[in-house]
């Protein structure tokens, strides 16, 4: 069968779409063209190519070139298509190619094309792969790349490629495909294999819990929150440290394994053992927190980068009340989806939520040692933007204490230590997911009571009306400090102390 078809691809939503690029040569003015729905950077791409095989002693015949890209009813953006395309004419000529197997090879290829025939790489490339290597009919197919990428692709499990860095090296490639060597790569982080897999572990703690002097329950509050990934919110006076608490939880999270790893640089472009932390501002638009879509053209909001990491809300009640209210599906459900006139696109939104806000609006409320300059239309306002049901989804509340002192206080690395053992211990029992996840079945077997337990949250959900979400969060936070304690049982101690972070009023 001759080589007359290569393979690329296009965004479709948060998926990867198989794209067919072909060409034809007939008799006619010479010309260039394009067709199948191609953006501007792809038109552009004729110039590209063009100087590119002049530069690799191509010479084009006196015939009209067209390529089309397929499905041609599918939108196409980015350079990368410049690769597949010059390959194709330059091997005008060879179409008569044959391969030595009865089934020929489906190949990939995906590079921007230098003036000169260099090879590079774009932002685009890599969430197209990983996308398209998550489905069981692509690992078969063989890729070429921009070798100047190679220690980032060659992560990516099943990809079978030749790296290349220029249009030269391409077309002999193809023309004569030499034995593909294995390109996987480990990842450069420390890890640890729990249950046959591979967890990668951060060992660095840039901002360090040992720097902040006081504040005890908020840090015990926030090792349980780290420990089941639940939401938490602090409460207190300025520069009592509720910031500073939420900007170093991130780094003492449990660990990531490899497919976590890779779906989070398909949105970074970085491979990293460290947890997203997004902290928009109060100012940020309903648009820039939840991602919009035109089309199938998909700008993500803070709650999608924030995925399988954090997104801190500072100055909680400052934020425009429609827009908390929208967090509460996501909060819920861990995915929001966009939905517009030509694109209805399901993001994923596991993060971790910590809000931090002032009792008042001027702060002092809680105070003993300042006076509060607000009356109580303007305290209930403020604390009104908050709904009952957004408070519903928060597992832990904390009041920040006003004064701080100099006792010796825990470290990161301590803390990363006992969510680790409690990671690991959450592992033992085949828990797939974190506390805060779990639900039916599973939260019933993880977190059954005793007797007496029981007979204490039926108690706490007559006296502070609890509902039915609040109870299981209450059983979720119970189970992280059982964890904590490497207990395999819920006990009254861990229950009560569970109980102790609830809002009740």
């Amino acid at each position: 069968m001759a080589l007359n078809l290569l393979y690329c691809a296009a965004q479709e939503g948060l998926e990867a779409r198989e794209v067919e690029v072909e060409v034809s040569f007939t008799k006619a003015l010479p010309s260039f063209q394009i067709t199948g729905l191609a953006g501007n950077a792809i038109q552009e791409s004729r110039q590209r190519v063009q100087s590119s095989l002049l530069f690799s002693d191509f010479k084009f015949p006196p015939l009209k070139i067209s390529v089309n890209l397929s499905p041609s009813d599918l939108p196409k953006q980015g350079s990368f298509y410049d690769l597949p395309i010059a390959l194709l004419i330059a091997l005008y000529g060879h179409c008569d190619l044959e391969f030595d197997n009865k089934e020929p090879q489906k190949y990939f290829a995906f590079g921007e094309l230098g003036l000169d025939g260099r090879v590079k790489d774009t932002p685009s490339i890599y969430p197209l792969l990983f996308s398209l290597l998550s489905r069981q009919e692509n690992q078969d197919g063989i890729f070429i790349l921009p070798k100047s990428a190679k220690g980032f692709y060659s992560t990516l499990p099943n990809l079978k490629a030749y790296f290349v860095e220029t249009l030269k090296e391409a077309i002999e490639i193809l023309k004569y495909p030499p034995p593909l060597e294995s390109t996987i790569t480990n990842l450069p982080f420390d890890y640890e294999i729990i249950n046959d897999e591979k967890y990668y572990l951060n060992t660095h703690f840039p901002l360090d819990f040992k720097d902040i002097i006081g504040q005890e329950r908020a840090k015990r509050a926030a090792l349980i929150a780290a420990c089941g990934f639940h939401n938490i919110l602090f409460e207190g006076s300025a520069g009592s440290g509720k910031s500073m608490i939420a900007s170093r939880i991130p780094y003492i999270l449990p660990p990531l394994k490899l497919s976590e790893i890779l779906q989070l640089a398909s949105t970074t472009l970085k491979l990293s053992a460290q947890r997203p932390f997004r902290n928009p501002h109060n100012s940020a638009t309903k648009a820039a927190i939840l991602g919009s879509a035109v089309g199938q053209n998909i700008k993500y909001g803070e709650i999608s980068l924030a995925h399988l990491g954090v997104l801190f809300f500072d100055e909680l009640p400052h934020f425009p009340k429609n827009t908390l209210e929208s967090l509460r599906e996501p909060l819920e459900n861990h995915h929001f989806t966009i939905s517009r006139l030509q694109a209805k696109i399901t993001c994923p939104t596991d993060f971790m939520f910590i809000g931090a806000m002032n009792p008042c609006p001027c702060g002092n409320l809680l105070s003993v040692s300042k006076e509060c300059r607000c009356n109580q239309k303007e305290i209930n306002t403020y604390r009104n933007k908050i709904s009952d049901p957004f408070w519903d989804r928060l597992d832990l509340f904390v009041a920040m204490q006003e004064s701080a002192h100099t006792k010796h206080t825990i470290t990161s690395k301590e803390m990363h230590t006992q969510v680790l053992n409690a990671f690991r211990f959450q592992k033992t029992r085949n828990q797939k997911c974190f506390n805060a996840r779990l639900e039916g079945e599973n939260l019933k077997d993880f977190c059954a009571l005793g007797n007496q337990e029981q007979e204490i949250l039926e108690l706490a959900k007559d006296r502070f009306s609890l509902s039915y979400r609040a109870i299981n969060k209450i059983l979720r936070t119970a189970r992280s400090i059982a964890d904590l304690a490497l207990s395999e049982k819920i006990s009254k101690e861990h229950l009560l102390e569970a109980l102790s972070y609830r809002k009740t009023s």
